[in-house]
């Protein structure tokens, strides 16, 4: 099998306490693969810590939210030609030595888009407030109903991606919340999707945005962009060109 370029994309925002070692964790798996930390406006050290940690850091000059951050890693594994990019929270709470697990599928060539799931047996550690499960169980029956495929962790952010998924993520990728609509905008354009069970450690710093009052707004918002992205039910330019030139 040819080696292929893997790209690590770390999006944070004043994640100064957890970055170091979240980058460390990484670079100890073994896997050759290149760490990029999108520092999304931080108003801490962040960026620092993650260029000591052996990092490499691209900075944004105000919060662009992890739509944005994300995208941006994207925007860099495509220039820079890498076949497959991971998605990893800067908080440490993805367990990263699963990284191997979640890539091989793309590997292998079985997937374009894995997602690692708190959810797909065997059910192991730490999985959601319960007030965040109202929002996984909600959109885990509404994608799983539209897209034909069961989704059980729909709000994962550790997820690994193939050359094709990164040229349409760096082209456009949902803004706000954008872990249900990318999975939708994903099977929209005929992606193979696979969860993979894996294991995720307690927030250790800061707090999930789908919590209390915010659950409502969230899920409505999403569900509306969900539903806004099936009834375009069409391709976009650049991934339309993609398609047509392999």
């Amino acid at each position: 099998m040819l080696q292929k370029k893997v790209l690590i994309i770390v999006p944070a925002y004043n994640e100064e306490d957890r970055i170091k070692k979240t980058v460390e964790e990484i670079l100890s798996t073994g896997i050759a693969a290149k760490v990029l930390v999108i520092n999304d406006g931080s108003r801490d050290d962040t960026a620092k810590k993650a260029k000591s940690s052996g990092a490499h850091v691209i900075s944004l000059p105000f919060n662009t939210g992890i739509g944005g951050a994300v995208q941006t890693g994207f925007r860099y594994a495509f220039e820079n030609d890498f076949d497959i990019a991971c998605q990893v929270d800067g908080d440490g709470q993805h367990d990263v030595s699963y990284i191997g697990a979640l890539i091989k599928p793309i590997l292998e060539n079985e997937s374009d888009m894995v997602i690692g799931s708190r959810f797909v047996p065997p059910f192991m550690g730490y999985q959601s407030s319960f007030v965040r499960k109202i929002g996984i169980n909600f959109f885990s029956h509404l994608i799983s109903f539209l897209c034909s495929v069961k989704i059980t962790d729909p709000t994962s952010g550790f997820r690994a991606y193939n050359k094709k998924m990164i040229h349409i993520f760096s082209q456009s990728y949902p803004a706000d919340f954008p872990e249900p609509e990318a999975i939708m905008i994903a099977r929209l354009y005929g992606a193979r999707v696979k969860e993979i069970p894996v294991e995720m450690r307690k927030r250790q710093t800061g707090h999930s945005s789908i919590r209390y009052l915010a659950t409502l707004y969230y899920m409505i918002k999403v569900t509306f962009a969900i539903l806004l992205n099936l009834l375009k039910g069409k391709k976009s330019n650049a991934a339309t060109t993609y398609v047509r030139s392999t």
